[in-house]
């Protein structure tokens, strides 16, 4: 892994940034908590590498009110505008 946030994907829409913020702080500080409404995931990042990829190793998998997570480092936005073409 090369950074600290993490992609949390599976997640109930019931599940609220304070309970996701719980969870992970088991494994470290959690520097800051973002779900994308309505689409069953979000986006977690530790203060430091060792501590996210802590917590993608023991929650990878684990059951989250009734669903099973996928934990993942997060992959950089890619830019909207890859038409293959210059204007």
């Amino acid at each position: 892994m090369h950074g600290s946030k993490l992609y949390v994907g599976n997640l109930s829409y019931s599940v609220t940034k304070d309970q996701l913020r719980e969870l992970f702080s088991n494994y470290g500080t959690v520097a800051e908590v973002k779900i994308i409404e309505g689409k069953g995931f979000g986006f977690v990042e530790m203060s430091s590498q060792a501590e996210a990829e802590k917590a993608k190793e023991v929650l990878n998998g684990a059951d989250f009110k009734g669903r099973t997570l996928r934990v993942d480092e997060a992959r950089t936005a890619r830019s909207k505008d890859r038409r293959g073409y210059r204007r």
